[in-house]
């Protein structure tokens, strides 16, 4: 596999790790566990598995930790392990994977305001690439939305809201998890644009990964026994539980975070939350062959309409990546110039006149040598 290629692959592989985490997940959530515990559980095995690497292989090159690192690590594990997590949970327990799926495409849409707002992305309004990035954010939000609104009963509960009919109870379960899959959503963007920027300071992605596992597990450790006093809340077994505690902590945990940290690194915030679209695309396939689940034509063209502004953000992206190489190019050869420059400036001038009278000192000396002769 080609070097440019190899990005795009393992992202990819990524979401199929993110689809079969909700399905997982929901059949436990279904059967009665707790969403706190399971996300305690989950930062866990993610601190387990990830924690040996970590040590071993960053022994050597991991930085310095500081004060204003250690709450970025915070403020990160808050608003990834604790805050989306949870609340990404709560909206799944209400709904169904894909249409929790579908709520979290806007996270592409989200992270690329953000990142403009912080200026981690360039604002070039008359480049061709960047109005390819605002037009795929926009489509998939459109593509979102067609998803969200026939994959719920979200249009007859508005309806009955407005004329004054008995409110369905599905439809306010679908109104709240809304409610709580957007805030997951806006704080999962918050924390892929923190982690970019934490990575520019903490450049050893894996301790970042295993410390922001560490914190998260403190954390919902911590809030698990505030909204989970009964004990008996946490006896977990060899069964269903231990399964997608572990399989969320290893998959969608510690090594979704050391994936992401690392194309972070490499193509950009925008261009690692551009596949989260995937998800939702894979788990109706996984739904409609394994599962039996029926496939609307608003759920296809929501689809297709996703798949188009993936496309468009993805093109937009790899334009940036092109100018980055150009200038850091231009960059090289710049230095290279001045180097060059300064090495013929600092050389010792040769006076032409000095070389004349040497030249003629020369000549009288080979004329006297042969008199003598």
């Amino acid at each position: 596999m080609s070097e440019s290629a190899k990005p795009y692959f393992a992202m990819v592989c990524l979401q199929f790790g993110y689809a079969g985490m909700n399905l997982v997940t929901k059949l436990v959530l279904d059967r009665g566990m707790s969403h706190y515990v399971l996300v305690a559980y989950r930062n866990a095995f993610a601190t387990a598995v990830i924690a040996p690497f970590a040590l071993l292989s960053e022994r050597k090159v991991r930085p310095k930790m500081t004060f204003p690192i250690f709450m970025q690590i915070f403020v990160l594990a808050l608003l990834g392990p604790v805050i989306d997590q949870n609340l990404y949970y709560a909206g799944l327990k209400l709904t169904s994977p894909t249409f929790a799926g579908a709520v979290t495409n806007i996270v592409p849409a989200l992270t690329f305001i953000i990142s403009t707002i912080c200026r981690m992305e360039k604002v070039k309004i008359r480049k061709v690439r960047f109005q390819a990035k605002v037009v795929g954010t926009l489509v998939i939000v459109v593509g979102a939305m067609l998803m969200i609104l026939f994959k719920s009963p979200l249009i007859s509960f508005l309806r009955s809201y407005l004329i004054g009919d008995a409110l369905s109870p599905a439809g306010e379960d679908y109104l709240k998890a809304t409610v709580v899959l957007l805030i997951a959503s806006f704080s999962w963007a918050c924390f892929f644009v923190l982690q970019a920027a934490t990575l520019k300071r903490y450049s050893s992605h894996l301790s970042l990964s295993t410390t922001v596992c560490f914190m998260g597990t403190l954390q919902s450790t911590a809030l698990t026994f505030v909204m989970e006093p009964n004990l008996s809340a946490w006896n977990i077994g060899f069964d269903m539980n231990l399964l997608a505690s572990a399989y969320a902590g290893i998959m969608s945990s510690s090594i979704a975070y050391y994936v992401q940290g690392m194309m972070t690194k490499q193509k950009g915030v925008v261009f690692v939350t551009a596949f989260n679209p995937l998800v939702v695309i894979i788990g109706s396939i996984i739904g409609v062959l394994i599962l039996g689940q029926k496939l609307y034509l608003g759920g296809v063209l929501g689809m297709v309409i996703l798949m188009v502004g993936v496309c468009a953000l993805l093109w937009g992206k790899e334009g940036d990546e092109e100018e980055y190489t150009e200038e850091k190019f231009l960059e090289v050869v710049k230095c290279c110039n001045s180097c060059v420059k300064n090495d013929l400036s600092t050389m010792p001038r040769i006076d032409e006149e000095e070389v004349d009278v040497e030249m003629q000192s020369t000549e009288k000396a080979k004329v006297v040598g042969a008199g003598l002769l």
